[in-house]
């Protein structure tokens, strides 16, 4: 009697497990099929409302769909940029790029193709840059610049390629500051070599700024950290040299001005950042 309730019990749960399984199967079929009869206007349509509604999730799905039926049309050309952008705004970068590169690699004589370079560009550009205005505490150079060269990278095809595109004007300022960040972060580098009295060393890097970074405002910095470096190691020859291109570049540098007011002509402490 035992053994017959244990088995009813059983086949009572597989049902149920069943019942359940096939409930599930159901609402998704039913789900997948709301869209089966579609015209593509209506899914694009639907997609765009989504967006509207920032349900980006949804309108993800409605676009995957959309290039399918519409493959080889502008239209899904369309679908697969805007499905870049609801991924961006979905939090996907990764996923936002990926697209944007699959686009530009089967689309190269696209009418769109600058804004797919611009669109990669900003995704990087938020994702290594924009973010940080939640950061108070960090600047923005310290961060791994690898977002921000591709970011530059994109601008940069736009700008070179399609230089009368509606998108070039931003994407010229946007590499410039990206060029101003990357500089900065090459000297914050330079500046904690300082500190730690490792001189050769913010000397390289302070070279690679100048070397990599044309007219920036932090180049001054590095050239007063290499002015520092070389009088602590002694090498007056190449402190002079390199006073003298500051000079140059910077006639009216703060370092000329507190150098007049100082019995030494060393005076780290003015270099941001660094002091004795």
């Amino acid at each position: 009697m035992y053994r017959r309730l244990q088995l009813s019990s059983l086949l009572k749960s597989f049902y149920l497990a069943f019942v359940a399984l096939c409930f599930i199967l159901s609402g998704c079929s039913t789900d997948a099929d709301l869209t089966t009869n579609w015209s593509t206007d209506k899914l694009y349509a639907e997609a765009k409302e989504e967006m509207a509604n920032k349900s980006y999730e949804k309108a993800i799905g409605y676009y995957e769909k959309l290039e399918g039926r519409a493959a080889g049309t502008t239209l899904a050309q369309q679908a697969q940029l805007e499905k870049a952008f609801a991924q961006y705004k979905n939090a996907e970068p990764a996923l936002a790029i990926s697209t944007l590169e699959r686009f530009i690699k089967l689309n190269p004589s696209s009418p769109a193709l600058d804004y797919a370079f611009y669109l990669k560009g900003v995704v990087n550009f938020n994702d290594d840059l924009g973010m940080f205005s939640r950061y108070f505490n960090q600047d923005l150079s310290e961060r791994d610049q690898k977002a921000a060269k591709q970011s530059f990278e994109a601008f940069k095809e736009v700008v070179t390629r399609f230089p009368d595109s509606k998108y070039a004007p931003d994407s010229a300022l946007r590499m410039r500051f990206i060029i101003n960040t990357l500089a900065k972060s090459e000297v914050i580098v330079a500046k904690y070599y300082f500190k730690k009295g490792a001189y050769v060393a913010a000397i390289n890097r302070a070279k690679s700024a100048i070397a990599d970074y044309q007219d920036v405002p932090v180049i001054e910095e590095a050239l007063v950290i290499m002015i520092q470096s070389y009088e602590i190691l002694g090498l007056q020859q190449l402190k002079d040299d390199t006073v003298r291109v500051l000079q140059k570049s910077y006639p009216n540098s703060e370092y000329f001005g507190r150098n007049k007011q100082q019995k030494s002509s060393s005076w780290l402490g003015w270099i941001p950042g660094v002091s004795n």
